[in-house]
């Protein structure tokens, strides 16, 4: 389940076939014998042979091309198995920062060239600022076939990122923060099990929305920040909030196989993202100064580089650092004891305050409060100028017609004609909520769309929603997604055929 062969029709270019490797959570134990869990760290080297006009690349710290097509790779820092990751197809390279470049299949090297231009040497610039040395040498992007089913897979030195950032006006590069933020909470300290994922995601969405904050303001990362709690309201509507999976320590039962035990893979979900990112803005909170917070990062991530460690570590160490806070007892304030935190199913005790993001979110609100209306006041509509909307203000006013969506008669139609920006966008966040929106109102006439988007991307984060909201409509989108799943699923990645074929009840 590992290594993921790809036939040409899978890929960008369409002429060559592909393989990557993913080793999140447990696949790489089918890749190479090694200690397959996030607890043992090892450095590594490899020799690669490729046919003639394929590359080899690797989440390595140095590697040389030598004669007949050989790839000699070293990763000379301690690393988990799971960050250990090949891909092998017709890619090329093209420099676009210091210590950073681009590769992709050839048709795509021009565009992702242009959308990350200097773009990365600033983020890892605020990172290192705020977080300590950038100890993996070089930072480069491999943009993956449409068939990669996740948005980025933080392999050191070599980020693995989905085709669907390359949005032609640079409005999804700021997805590219969290991966980067991946090199100091995860790929340097990393979860010491499975069960305690929160601790590679939880503290990097924080480090993400820090170096966010340094870059574009507060205003639009606190709004940033609204989207992610809303996919967390979603998920825990859709599971129920005391569902076992809604902790941010999980049981994962262990097995004598991969078919007995529980499969992490299938323990992932928005939790550990945003309910222990709210954890570490509690931490945060607790503390009362973001520069005294910003140094405690520093501290630890420099007290437990290059080693794998549990919540309690983590934790114990943060209570150390701010003596005052332990002698207050704040891990056992009633209602937010950190024991809660961990081991509680359901909503977060402490939000973080996102009124910074109020200056965006609340035309957005207004906006989308028109268009739910019985009767339209075009005027008013017509005054406000989404084209100024940057990608995220978007996003949050398309939440919020989704929410109140079905709306009344003909107003999807009237909103379809009036934002061309949203109704025939390329972007991909942008394309997922308006092909919900298609589908939660029936818009037939725009069907069209969310089998295009579907045919375009394997995207897991993008797919499932998708074919359940069609699974859940009426006959024809029922139709149109037995239709769609056919023909699309020979492209998709398996762990992803095998979430849609649940869906449908193809099982």
């Amino acid at each position: 389940p590992q290594v993921c062969w790809l036939a040409p029709e899978q890929t960008a270019g369409k002429q060559r076939p592909y393989m990557y490797t993913q080793g999140q959570a447990v696949l790489n134990r089918s890749f190479f014998p090694g200690f397959d869990t996030p607890s043992v760290k090892c450095t590594y080297s490899a020799t690669v042979k490729v046919p003639e006009g394929f590359t080899a690349v690797m989440s390595a710290t140095s590697w040389e091309k030598q004669k007949d097509n050989t790839f000699i790779f070293k990763m000379s820092q301690p690393i988990p198995s799971y960050l250990i990751a090949l891909a092998v197809g017709d890619i090329v390279s093209a420099d676009v920062g210091p210590r950073s470049r681009v590769w992709a299949e050839p048709c795509l090297i021009e565009a992702a060239k242009k959308e990350y231009d200097g773009v990365i040497e600033e983020f890892l610039a605020v990172g290192e600022k705020l977080f300590g040395p950038y100890v993996w040498g070089r930072y480069d992007i491999l943009f993956m076939p449409p068939s990669f089913p996740f948005g980025g897979m933080e392999n050191p030195c070599l980020t693995f990122v989905t085709p669907c950032l390359l949005a032609g006006d640079r409005s999804l590069v700021d997805v590219i923060i969290h991966e980067i933020s991946h090199s100091w909470f995860g790929n340097l300290v990393t979860n010491a099990t499975w069960g305690e994922f929160w601790l590679n995601e939880g503290f990097t969405m924080y480090a993400q929305r820090r170096i966010s904050t340094e870059v574009y303001g507060s205003a639009y990362t606190c709004l940033e920040a609204a989207t992610g709690r809303a996919l967390l309201r979603q998920h825990m509507d859709n599971t129920g909030e005391d569902h076992p999976l809604n902790k941010l320590r999980v049981v994962i039962e262990p097995g004598f196989s991969l078919f007995l035990g529980v499969n992490p893979d299938d323990t992932y979900n928005e939790t550990p993202y945003e309910k222990g990112y709210c954890f570490v803005s509690y931490l945060a909170h607790l503390v009362g100064d973001q520069s005294k917070f910003d140094a405690f990062l520093q501290a630890y991530v420099n007290r437990f580089k290059f080693q794998s460690i549990t919540a309690d570590d983590a934790l114990s160490f943060y209570l150390e650092y701010f003596p005052e806070l332990k002698e207050k007892g704040v891990d056992s304030i009633p209602g937010f004891e950190f024991d809660r935190w961990l081991n509680t199913p359901g909503w977060p005790p402490y939000l973080p305050d996102l009124s910074p993001g109020q200056q965006l979110m609340k035309p957005a609100d207004e906006l989308a409060e028109l268009w739910a209306a019985d009767s339209l006041n075009v005027e008013a509509i017509e005054a406000v100028d989404v084209t100024a909307w940057r990608t995220y203000q978007l996003v949050y006013f398309l939440d919020q017609v989704l929410q109140k969506s079905p709306l009344p008669e003909g107003n999807v139609e009237r909103l379809s004609k009036m934002y061309p920006k949203i109704s025939k966008a390329q972007n991909a966040e942008l394309r997922l909520r308006w092909c919900q929106i298609v589908l939660k109102n029936n818009l037939e006439a725009e069907y069209s769309k969310v089998k295009d988007f579907l045919h375009s991307q394997g995207k897991q984060k993008y797919t499932l929603p998708l074919y359940r909201a069609m699974w859940g409509g009426s006959e024809a989108a029922r139709a149109l997604a037995m239709e769609t799943f056919s023909a699309t699923a020979p492209q998709l990645h398996v762990n992803v055929q095998n979430y849609v074929k649940k869906i449908l009840g193809l099982e």
